[in-house]
């Protein structure tokens, strides 16, 4: 084996070192130039081929109602738009000059409302100005107007080669309209943000949880290429029942537009529960039809007036300072309170006279109530005061809606003297009426649910869980803010006495023949701020509160109008309505015996028209009929015999008719159509029928002799 010869090789090694050493200190010397001296360069280009962190919009969840039934839901909408410097990039200039016309043809099929010409001005104005984000249409598009655009000539090429592309926002649809719109809410169009309503308040559960992506140009192509996948909102299922809801706002609505009022609240809850299961807010707007506005259910802090009493007496009676027995002198409808009078209803007729202190709520008498709460708490108005927060009525009730407020009741102050800095001697009177404290219908309809639920005061609820793709994430139970906001006892009686406003009081206008109804009326003059009381016309807020059936409640309802002049009646005018939401929530539910569905005036055994006896039996036997004279149902095919049924109440029976000659007419009254054209056709008199039923008259005497040619008319009914 022959040496290596290290002087021949050796140089030629050194070269190759050498050149590899130059063309690596060349590579880091240019690297180092890039990254220092051309960088900024460089980041320009990666800028043009590549965008990072872009926002995924997830889709945002559903809201339900208490079964399901979908109250809010998102859709996809459109902006469209063109690129302009992709056509030059692809070099499609050209196509694009050709198919211009065309172009603007098809959008305006698509968009009427725009022309042809107009289109293609606009377009021509775009592509002049290079615009890579045009805009074809100002509004927002369904998926498959936006399909039919991308079909167009030219747009059809994609994005990057013809130049059009979308811009995709999450759109919200409601189902049922209006229906409890502002308690489900809705959404800024333009920002795809929540505006108020239960869309607010559980926006970040709807809203889910935005992606990241980042798009990179790779041989002229853009690709998107997710980071972070979204993940899409869960849905609510709220409380709201699509029927009851409906109900209430068409009750409610027919009476605002009767009398003409400016505002109108109805809520139904569920009394176990708390679930709210309509809530209606219509405002008179400028057109006047009527609208939901405001959430005046759950804002409005206005004086309650009457349906405040059953608070002031249910104080007393669990305090113990009076009972039922306890008598009133209200005078002659005026009475003498602290320098200012106290009127009642009817002080122009009289008044009550003398009257036991359940019959004060009965006929909402204000001597009544206010005297009473006057001689036993005038000296100490913070134990009445107490009383009154004791209710419950008074507490936050944490209402899952913006604007939501709790009540106001003044509490009284002593100064170090002993003496009250806040409260006057005609506060506390007037406090026991439904003056000097605000109050929202949701407050009110609270604490009469707690009447209904024994004394437990459970939180109004409007949302009962969380669910993701069809599984509940979360759950919301009914929450007991009170255990009890009065003596069992007490409560017992409260019950009776507003079951007794409605049967013998002022309240018989909610009351209904089907099942018994507790509750109590209310009117009241609104406050217009400094102006008082008496500014112009007088504004009056009149309402019913109470719940049904009376004997066992199930739901508790409040509706409440604000109207401006007279009349003005919580049971005259808030009643009907009361009870036409009531009526219609129970016959949601009615289940009646089959043995109702009888009419005890009619006869259970069917009407049998004369004629073929035994075909007649065949069918009432395998009904089960109790046939006298028959043939025990098995000669349904055998040949005809000519009778009729005589019924009674209990039983039938099969009677022959007397047989004709052939050359007789028979008697065919009492038939059916096929039977009486079939016997006298038979004998070859041809028949006219007139009408339809069964025979009553035949035109041709029973029993006549029949000649060639003659016609039988029938008349039957």
């Amino acid at each position: 084996m022959s040496k290596l010869d290290h002087q021949k090789f050796t140089p030629r090694y050194t070269f190759v070192t050498i050149v590899m050493t130059l063309f690596a200190t060349i590579v880091v010397a240019r690297s180092f130039y890039i990254m220092t001296v051309e960088r900024d360069y460089w980041m320009k280009v990666a800028s043009r081929t590549s965008v990072d962190s872009v926002p995924i919009k997830p889709v945002r969840g559903n809201i339900l109602s208490s079964d399901g039934q979908l109250m809010a839901s998102s859709l996809p909408e459109y902006r469209l738009y063109m690129d302009f410097k992709a056509i030059s990039e692809a070099k499609n200039d050209s196509l694009w000059d050709v198919k211009l016309d065309s172009i603007c043809e098809g959008l305006h099929r698509i968009f009427p409302a725009k022309s042809a010409q107009d289109f293609k001005t606009s377009l021509q104005e775009g592509r002049q100005k290079k615009s890579r984000h045009w805009s074809l249409w100002p509004l927002r598009v369904n998926y498959n107007t936006k399909e039919a655009v991308a079909h167009l000539p030219v747009f059809v090429l994609g994005a990057n080669k013809g130049g059009f592309h979308v811009e995709e926002f999450n759109a919200r649809r409601r189902p049922f309209g209006t229906l409890a719109s502002r308690t489900v809410g809705d959404l800024y169009g333009a920002k795809d943000t929540a505006r108020f309503g239960l869309e607010l308040s559980y926006d970040s559960v709807l809203r889910g949880v935005f992606g990241i992506t980042h798009r990179r140009k790779v041989m002229n192509k853009f690709l998107s290429i997710v980071d972070t996948p979204p993940v899409d909102g869960a849905d609510i299922v709220t409380t709201i029942d699509v029927g009851m809801q409906d109900l209430a706002e068409r009750s409610l609505t027919d009476k605002l537009k009767e009398i003409n009022a400016n505002v109108g609240v109805a809520i139904v809850m569920e009394v176990e529960t708390g679930d709210v299961k309509a809530i209606v807010n219509m405002e008179r707007c400028g057109d006047g039809e009527y609208r939901e506005r405001k959430n005046h259910a759950v804002s409005d802090l206005l004086e309650p007036g009457s349906v405040f009493k059953t608070v002031s007496m249910l104080v007393a009676l669990d305090d113990g300072v009076v009972d039922t027995t306890y008598m009133i002198n209200t005078g002659g409808g005026v009475w003498p309170m602290h320098g200012r009078e106290m009127k009642d209803h009817n002080w122009t007729k009289g008044g009550y006279g003398i009257i036991s202190f359940p019959r004060a709520l009965e006929v909402s008498s204000n001597i009544g109530i206010s005297r009473v709460i006057d001689e036993h708490y005038g000296s100490h108005p913070e134990k009445f005061v107490e009383g009154i927060y004791r209710t419950g009525i008074a507490d936050d009730l944490q209402i899952p809606l913006a604007g939501s407020s709790h009540a106001i009741i003044a509490k009284p102050r002593k100064n170090s003297r002993g003496q009250y800095t806040n409260w006057s001697k005609t506060k506390l009177p007037w406090m026991s009426i439904g003056y000097e404290t605000q109050v929202p219908p949701i407050s009110t309809l609270t604490f009469y649910n707690a009447i209904a639920n024994g004394g437990k005061m459970v939180r109004p609820r409007f949302v009962k869980e969380i669910r993701k793709e069809g599984q509940t994430i979360a759950e919301f139970p009914p929450v007991v803010m009170r255990d009890r906001i009065a003596k069992e006892s007490t409560i017992k009686t409260m019950q009776t006495i507003l079951e007794h406003v409605v049967s013998q009081g002022l309240g018989k206008k909610a009351g209904s023949p089907s099942f018994k109804v507790a509750g109590k009326t209310g009117t009241a003059q609104i406050s217009q701020g400094r102006a008082g009381y008496r500014s112009g016309v007088t504004n009056y807020l009149v309402s019913f509160a109470g719940f049904f059936p009376a004997e066992k409640p199930r739901y508790s309802c409040i509706v409440c109008i604000q109207k401006s002049g007279l009349p003005a009646s919580g049971g005259g005018q808030c009643g009907p309505v009361f009870r036409e939401i009531a009526e219609g929530i129970m016959a949601q539910s009615l289940k009646l015996d089959i043995t109702d569905a009888r009419d005890e005036l009619s006869s259970p055994i069917p009407a049998v028209k004369a004629g073929n006896l035994p075909a007649a039996d065949y069918v009432l036997s395998h009904f089960g009929f109790n046939i006298i004279g028959g043939w025990g149902g098995t000669q349904a095919d055998s040949s005809p015999i000519w009778g009729k049924v005589v019924a009674t109440n209990k039983e039938m029976k099969l009677q022959r008719q007397p047989v004709y000659r052939a050359n007789q007419m028979p008697d065919v009254t009492g038939m059916g159509a096929r039977d009486a054209v079939y016997i006298i056709e038979k004998r070859g008199v041809k028949v006219k029928l007139v009408g339809r039923g069964k025979v009553v008259e035949q035109s041709i005497a029973p029993g006549r002799m029949l000649t060639k040619g003659m016609v039988c008319s029938l008349r039957m009914e």
